[in-house]
């Protein structure tokens, strides 16, 4: 009888322990899970901020290629209206010398 007590006793202690163990588990797999969603969840939308840095940087990186583009040519025609307006000075100073020797000319017919 003492033994059957302890035998049933030792069997309820298990039992309960088991439970008790199981419910635990149970908790620490749903903690588990619920984790494991919010990051698969964070990586995903990490995916798409990223996806859409990308095209944006893709987009700013072709823009620049445009506006490099656009600033080689203005540097052409400010290079061109350089020499022109060098040469429109030079064209100007040879009318002026001009001009004062016509003046001079006309102040000695005078």
């Amino acid at each position: 009888m003492f033994l059957d007590w302890i035998f049933y006793t030792f069997f309820i202690c298990c039992s309960l322990y088991l439970v008790v163990m199981v419910f635990y588990y149970k908790t620490l797999l749903k903690k588990e899970r619920a984790m494991r969603d919010f990051v698969k969840n964070n990586l995903d939308d990490t995916e798409i901020i990223i996806r859409k840095l990308q095209v944006q940087l893709q987009r700013s990186l072709g823009n620049i290629d445009i506006l490099t583009d656009e600033l080689n040519k203005i540097k052409s025609d400010v290079s061109s209206l350089r020499a022109r307006n060098s040469q429109y000075r030079i064209e100007n100073d040879k009318l002026r010398a001009r001009i004062k020797e016509l003046e001079g000319k006309i102040e000695a017919l005078l």
